[in-house]
């Protein structure tokens, strides 16, 4: 197969690409879904197959650890065979790995679908994102499409809750997996007729040894951050960033001596692409780590059910999508720096609300909060992705949009082990006060360990756990509004050379930067 070279940079796109965003915007809907939809299948699941609590950790979490090992190496692989080729691949195995995991027997055989769904689900979000900025090369139309697409996850996300519980009040456990089985039929069929081939022609060997050490890398390091989020600062969480720490270095060392390397770290030179790597990774991480509690706060302790709790965060959503549909008109007239700034002081300001709740009466200034905060993340989310893309190069969109997509996986893993440390210490402070002296030590353990575990308690006992809880979530929200705030400030400080797009950049963010600030938005 021939690979058409690439375009000339002021080549709008027409129908043929408009129609190819509608195909690429497919995989995405249904990985935001599947993110969703597992912890609401989680009870069934317990029921049936029976896994033990480890088996039932592994379960839940396998997926986020291949998808995050796996992204900057499918990034890099899909620059050398071909986007469309590694999406079109991707979508088979995922098609397949969801039907393994909707029939799985045991656990065991669970555990290693949500593996597979996990390495081919890392096969499909670079490559939709690279194939959107080889596309759409005009950088208004480039920011128009990377919004749609922001827009298209962020529908996902929202709709999640709400399919899920339909789906498991009239089906049984596996019917979530299934949901992605016609979804890449449609694509595999349209992929070959609507999306163009890109690849970079001059890209050598993947370097396997550079595979192996990302691997041990990114791996320790998240199983590190999740270990930490659950038990603390103990040895295993320690020992496995140590050894990321430690493989990390050496990956570094290696890509810098490599004439191809698998990641081409002189994209970090390109300021915009930096800023804008760094907003994503603590933004999204920040809102990520609080909104695992806003959705215990509407279960455990405002007392509502799954489907319920997914119908009261749709307004979040739905701004979410409105901010991220506006953000490219926008851009035309204000700058981004200041657009994304701006966005991020709103959320700011919705983290501040947070603090404000209480245990009782407090959900419509929680969700008031909530719809600030999402407000606020949908121009981060539009303009941070499409900064990172539109920095690089053609020939690596691939791999900076696996960096974009690393980086919001790992910042969603710290913002739930820091302020997920914060919400338990402060849990268990207030908590430890609260329990009868005559509660069985097992009981005891249970309740300070989570909320979750009171359910069984006296209502005055209950009624503590919850103000506890509601008082971890108020000093974890108050920490996200100042680091917030601060990174707002970051953004408008970094990124004030770009200009509202359609307009010359007014400086070069550095002379040895793959591509100039002229290619974002």
């Amino acid at each position: 197969m021939t690979i058409r070279p690439q375009a000339p940079a002021e080549r709008r796109a027409g129908p043929r690409e408009w129609l190819g965003l509608f195909v690429l915007t497919l995989p995405t809907i249904l990985l935001a879904l599947d993110a969703t939809v597992l912890n609401l299948a989680v009870p069934r699941i317990s029921a049936d197959l029976g896994p033990s609590g480890t088996e039932l950790l592994w379960i839940v979490d396998i997926y986020g650890f291949m998808i995050a090992g796996f992204l900057v190496i499918m990034g890099s692989l899909g620059d050398r065979v071909g986007r469309r080729r590694l999406l079109m691949a991707g979508a088979f195995g995922f098609g397949l790995a969801s039907a393994l995991a909707a029939w799985s027997t045991g656990p065991e055989m669970l555990i290693a679908a949500r593996a597979l769904l996990g390495v081919t689900g890392a096969t499909l979000m670079p490559s939709t994102l690279a194939l959107i900025s080889n596309m759409f090369q005009d950088a208004r139309q480039r920011g128009v499409a990377i919004s749609i697409w922001v827009t298209c996850f962020s529908m996902g996300v929202a709709v999640g809750p709400v399919v899920g519980g339909a789906l498991l009040q009239w089906f049984w456990w596996g019917s979530v997996f299934l949901l992605a089985v016609p979804v890449m039929v449609v694509l595999l069929v349209a992929a070959p007729l609507l999306l163009p081939e890109y690849r970079d022609a001059e890209a050598g060997r993947i370097d396997l040894a550079s595979v192996v050490l990302s691997l041990v890398t990114v791996l320790p390091v998240i199983y590190g951050i999740k270990r930490l989020a659950e038990r603390g600062a103990d040895v295993p969480a320690v020992a496995a960033l140590l050894v990321g720490a430690v493989f990390g270095a050496v990956f570094v060392l290696r890509q810098r001596r490599l004439a191809e390397p698998l990641l081409d770290l002189r994209l970090f030179a390109d300021r915009a692409f930096s800023a804008a790597l760094l907003v994503l990774l603590l933004g999204l991480g920040l809102m990520g780590g609080l909104y695992l509690f806003i959705t215990q706060y509407l279960q455990l302790v405002a007392g509502l059910s799954p489907i319920r709790a997914g119908l009261w965060l749709l307004p979040a959503a739905a701004t979410l999508i409105v901010a991220s549909s506006l953000t490219p008109a926008l851009t035309r007239r204000v700058r981004p720096g200041h657009v994304v700034g701006g966005a991020l002081l709103l959320s700011a300001l919705g983290y501040a609300l947070v603090t404000q709740v209480t245990s009782v009466g407090g959900l419509p200034l929680l969700l008031t909060g909530f719809v600030l905060i999402y407000t606020g993340i949908g121009p981060m989310m539009a303009l941070g992705t499409d900064l990172v893309v539109g920095s690089a190069p053609p020939e690596k969109a691939g791999a900076a949009a696996a960096m974009s997509e690393t980086g919001m996986e790992f910042g969603i893993a710290l913002g739930v082990a820091g302020l997920g440390s914060v919400v338990t210490a402060v849990y268990r402070d207030e908590i430890g006060e609260a329990l009868p002296g005559d509660l069985p030590a097992p009981v005891a353990d249970t309740v300070r360990d989570t909320l979750a575990g009171a359910g069984d308690l006296p209502a005055h006992v209950l009624g503590s756990a919850r103000e506890a809880f509601t008082s971890g979530l108020n000093v974890a929200s108050g920490m996200a509004a100042v680091m917030v705030t601060a990174l707002a400030v970051t953004a408008i400080v970094l990124l004030r050379h770009i200009p509202p797009s359609g307009q010359e950049p007014e400086e070069a963010p550095s002379a040895e930067a793959p591509a100039t600030a002229a290619n974002a938005p």
